[in-house]
């Protein structure tokens, strides 16, 4: 059996998985939030399934390569903000949005604002949330681009259609399951691939003789990766509104604080995996022409051949199962927040479900067409990532624990946000500033945005 008939297989397993379980979708109640009956099992799954995906793995990977253990810092943001997710605002979210029947972080910020704040918050997503099934869909195309050799366009219309066909069929319930069988081939697949690939350079030991440049074992900072990734990353696993989302599927508290707090433990340990096997592809493979193809080739050259079949299925999975996460986001919006809620206020329970199915297909082609000019993984990436944390975390996280503010200052926090990093991007071609990256600046802004509109006297709103 070659390389390609074992994703070949694998991606119908999948997608047959997700019909079969599509047949317990009765609405779309089922559809958006699993009928609110995930357990912490499940939810652990389901996260952290969706949180290793194409830039926890392929970007990862590529970022060791180029910048050693300082890398660690990409996916291990990823756990430190999901630790809060855990303790405070995902339990605190999921409760408010069972008592009223919340569906997606749109409900809950025309809930808790006004339908300003929920417009505007929806058009950033839907743009970020294309940039980020981009990322996913290129990780896809550098794994079958390795394998078989076929156009980056190519790969990314097939991981495009592997996601979409099982995620449309049953939305979160496919999803959480579908996630529970991926999350174990990844598991399987780096825990045997990385003492297989140090073994080959006498373990640690043999590694860091081979690396002897001690920047490259800064943990703190090197090249373009450290500490500074925390304020770009650990926002967005706070509020990112497709794991918000999945929290809204939770049956209690206790389901949050175990499932997401588990999958936190598991993103801080994962995170020198592909740290660990990129600097091990820099002394095995250097001067790769593209460092996201670091893990890809490592598989293919590096390991025996039912490692390596292991070890692509288990990259295949990370970005397949963080694609289906990004889709439901996109989709469920584009569903509840514009045509269930500004177009078709009627609509019956049938005619949103179709409307999310037709809108996941859309999202799925327009985020191959962007995959198509995007370079690398962590550049799609990093557009949503930096959207996300400044457009949402002040607005959601102060509607959670305060109760003054208003609509205004909820605007005020998104527009101060989001034009200081469009002015860092587009004036400073997206550099730091000091040591102050694009998002430290925009959540500064939005925070300091927030209070002055806070202080300034004006009408009362919402809540």
């Amino acid at each position: 059996m070659s390389f390609l008939s074992v994703i070949i297989v694998y991606s119908l397993a999948q997608i047959a998985l997700g019909l079969w379980i599509s047949r317990r979708v009765r609405g779309s109640g089922d559809f958006f939030v699993a009928g609110r009956r995930l357990g912490p099992g499940l939810i652990f799954a389901t996260f952290l399934a969706a949180n290793i995906g194409g830039g926890s793995t392929i970007g990862a990977t590529g970022l060791g390569y180029r910048d050693g253990l300082a890398a660690w810092w990409w996916v291990g943001s990823a756990g430190i903000g999901s630790i809060a997710l855990a303790l405070w605002v995902g339990p605190r979210i999921r409760a408010i949005a069972a008592e009223h029947d919340l569906r997606t972080v749109g409900d809950f910020l025309e809930w808790r604002y006004d339908q300003r704040v929920r417009a505007i918050v929806a058009a950033l997503l839907w743009l970020g949330t294309v940039a980020i099934l981009a990322g996913q869909l290129i990780g896809i195309a550098w794994i079958l681009e390795t394998v078989i050799g076929i156009p980056k366009i190519a790969g990314c219309a097939i991981g495009a259609v592997v996601v979409t066909a099982y995620f449309t069929a049953g939305g979160l319930v496919s999803s959480a399951v579908v996630n529970t069988v991926q999350l174990t081939v990844k598991v399987l697949g780096f825990a045997i691939a990385l003492p297989i690939v140090l073994a080959r350079l006498g373990g640690l030991a043999g590694l860091h003789a081979q690396l002897s440049d001690a920047a490259t074992w800064n943990p703190w900072q090197h090249g373009g990766s450290g500490w500074m990734y925390v304020a770009m990353l650990a926002p967005n696993f706070i509020v990112s509104p497709g794991l918000l989302q999945k929290i809204y599927g939770a049956r209690d508290d206790r389901a949050v604080r175990l499932g997401v707090g588990l999958n936190a433990a598991g993103l801080l340990v994962y995170a020198l995996m592909p740290t660990l096997l990129g600097m091990a592809a820099y002394v095995l493979h250097p001067g790769l022409g593209n460092r996201e193809l670091a893990l890809p080739t490592l598989f293919m050259r590096d390991v025996p051949f039912w490692v390596g079949a292991l070890g692509l299925a288990a990259v295949f999975s990370a970005e397949v199962s963080a694609a289906d996460a990004v889709l439901f986001m996109l989709a469920t919006s584009l569903s509840q927040d514009l045509y269930k809620r500004m177009l078709r206020p009627a609509a019956t329970d049938r005619q949103v479900l179709r409307v999310v199915r037709l809108a996941s297909v859309a999202g799925g082609t327009l985020a191959v067409g962007v995959a198509f000019v995007s370079k690398t993984v962590v550049d799609a990436l990093s557009v949503f990532y930096t959207m996300i944390a400044v457009g949402l975390f002040v607005p959601i996280v102060a509607g959670l624990y305060m109760r003054r503010p208003t609509a205004i200052e909820a605007l005020a926090a998104i527009a101060g946000g989001v034009i200081v990093v469009a002015v860092i991007q587009f004036g400073n071609g997206g550099q730091s500033i000091g040591v102050f990256t694009p998002a430290m600046c925009g959540l500064v802004a939005a925070a300091v945005a927030f209070a002055v509109a806070l202080l300034v006297p004006h009408g009362t709103g919402t809540r």
